[in-house]
């Protein structure tokens, strides 16, 4: 049965009730965050009860410094099918707005879980905080689960290995330092961005190597410049994934200001415009750079061509909704 998506917690049915819910804001989805998911599923199969994640839109990060430079990791699109992926029943978004941050952390387990989502159980990571001056932590829960008889998981650190912690912020310093390999350990997938491919100026098409445009918005911008990458064409439920090379930049050599992800695909010969692709960065090549003149530029994308080709065909991808790091 595919995921519900609840968006009110007086809308989440009898049949959802009693649930066993993950709670966290989980950008970016890396591997710290689904022991969290993977711990209430595990725990609502033995219940024989609903699994359920609830999460937050706007990032509440964003709704209290919306000036800020754009850190987010997931777009909610693939953050939701991720979670899908997992064997989550229903994902409950919660919008946080002015009147929502205001709700203490009390109200919030009063209000939200227990009278809105009737739930059973809560799984959150060690150092989960919650409420209005994040004023909730893992002891209110213990607390209020006592009076309110639901159950509490807390699940621990997680590590890779005995080396880097599983967080966002590790993850977003890889990719802004050019480094998509170790990003996609803790995450345990390649990172994607993700968009609908724009009319450009149809130059890539002229130097014989067509490309489709995604233009960056809201989002992490990662190091600038040539990426070896896993693409994924959207076909309805299904994802189709090819290998490709791709810049990230604002393409000194034309004086262009905005940032665009530029994707050529290999051995693809389809019209891609209006279609929404997903593209994973796998290795990072070069910078980006300004070229003196047309053929220095088409001779050295051939040269990034046969790079990418190298990279891609070394790494191994375990199966699944995106380009998994194979154990």
């Amino acid at each position: 049965m595919p995921m519900r998506l609840v968006r009110h917690h007086g809308e989440v049915p009898a049949l959802l009730q009693g649930g066993v819910i993950a709670l966290g804001n989980f950008d970016g989805l890396h591997l710290g965050h689904q022991a969290v998911i993977g711990e209430a599923v595990r725990l609502a199969r033995s219940k024989n009860a609903p699994a359920a994640v609830m999460t937050f839109e706007p990032h509440p990060r964003l709704f209290f410094k919306p000036e800020q430079e754009p850190f987010r990791l997931s777009p909610f699109r693939i953050k939701a099918r991720l979670i899908e992926a997992m064997g989550v029943d229903y994902l409950y978004v919660q919008t946080f707005d002015r009147e929502f941050s205001q709700h203490t952390a009390e109200e919030f387990i009063e209000g939200f879980l227990v009278r809105g989502l009737g739930i059973s159980h809560v799984v959150v990571g060690f150092d989960y905080v919650f409420g209005r001056g994040r004023g909730g932590n893992v002891g209110l829960l213990h607390d209020m689960a006592r009076k309110h008889n639901f159950g509490v998981t807390a699940v621990a650190e997680k590590r890779n290995g005995p080396g880097t912690r599983y967080s966002s912020s590790n993850i977003r310093a890889f990719l802004k330092a050019g480094q998509p390999y170790p990003a996609a350990q803790l995450l345990g997938r390649y990172w994607e961005l993700e968009g609908r491919v724009e009319h450009g100026d149809h130059r890539g098409r002229t130097l014989g190597f067509p490309t489709a445009n995604l233009p960056h918005r809201d989002y992490l911008r990662p190091q600038r410049g040539v990426y070896a990458v896993r693409a994924g064409i959207d076909r309805g439920a299904a994802t189709i994934w090819r290998d490709g090379v791709a810049n990230f930049g604002q393409r000194p050599t034309f004086d262009k200001k905005d940032l665009l992800l530029e994707v050529h695909l290999f051995d693809v010969n389809e019209d891609l415009y209006q279609k929404h692709l997903r593209v994973a960065l796998v290795d990072y090549i070069r910078p980006e750079m300004k070229f003196d003149g047309l053929e220095v530029l088409k001779a050295q994308i051939a040269k990034d061509c046969v790079t990418a080709r190298d990279l891609l065909k070394a790494r191994k991808f375990a199966p699944g909704p995106a380009p998994f790091v194979a154990v």
